[in-house]
């Protein structure tokens, strides 16, 4: 090849790849903005597409007014949905929401699971919530996890650990993992930075990270017991639910 025609090349791949790593955060920051933007705008719209019929012409005929009255909107129904729910009246009414749809065969299990879900997943630091390693896809190959909880082997007792496993970069999708708890490597990462990394494909993340368990370590006690007082408070609830 010309040595010319090399270097420009050369120079046109460095300067696009600069490019994409000063664009690409704020590209995909407008990527998830405009997503969530468009959701929340299009549970609102038919109200505002009915109020622009009602009106007079030409008062909400623009459409990109009707998308920025319906974000809003759906913005000010959600916050006083918030409200209402976090006052004695609202937790009472939830309650009976929630108990209702536990009597729907399907959506008792979807509704059950994404809740609980979400419910682990914004655990408040100092909660039974833990950043974990596990060997995946093979050995030798690590990857972030969250330790959810704990089971007992029914044969031989084993103490076995239920490990979400979120893709990196999309992380609505996931792989549940049960293996031994010896196989767990308990990290000192928090819940906002193995998000951070998982988000960004782990370009953003601490300096250093507990990957090896030290030797003779207590480690392993310590996730055993984290999961074991999750394991307890989930039966402590769901007895007292029963009752």
């Amino acid at each position: 090849m010309n040595p010319v025609l090399h270097r420009a090349l050369r120079s046109l791949q460095r300067n696009i790849l600069a490019g994409l790593i000063t664009t690409g955060p704020l590209l995909v920051t407008w990527l998830i903005f405009s997503f969530l933007f468009k959701t929340l705008a299009q549970v609102g719209l038919p109200a505002i597409r009915l109020l622009a019929a009602i009106l007079p012409d030409g008062v909400l005929t623009q459409e990109w007014l009707q998308w920025v009255l319906a974000f809003f909107l759906t913005l000010t129904l959600l916050y006083f949905v918030g409200r209402i729910t976090s006052q004695v009246v609202g937790r009472q009414a939830l309650v009976l929401f929630e108990s209702t749809l536990e009597r729907l065969p399907f959506v008792a299990k979807v509704y059950t699971s994404v809740r609980q879900l979400l419910d682990s997943m914004m655990a408040k630091k100092g909660t039974s919530q833990t950043v974990v390693l596990v060997d995946f896809p093979m050995a030798g190959h690590k990857c972030i996890g969250f330790l959810t909880r704990s089971y007992t082997d029914s044969t031989t007792g084993r103490l076995l650990a239920a490990v979400l496993l979120p893709n990196a970069i999309n992380p609505t999708s996931a792989f549940l993992q049960i293996l031994p708890m010896e196989k767990v490597t308990e990290t000192d990462l928090t819940m906002e930075q193995a998000m951070s990394m998982i988000m960004t494909g782990g370009a953003v993340g601490p300096e250093t990270i507990r990957y090896d368990k030290a030797p003779g370590s207590e480690e392993e006690v310590g996730v055993s017991q984290t999961v074991n007082i999750a394991t307890v408070n989930i039966e402590v609830a769901s007895s007292e639910t029963g009752s």
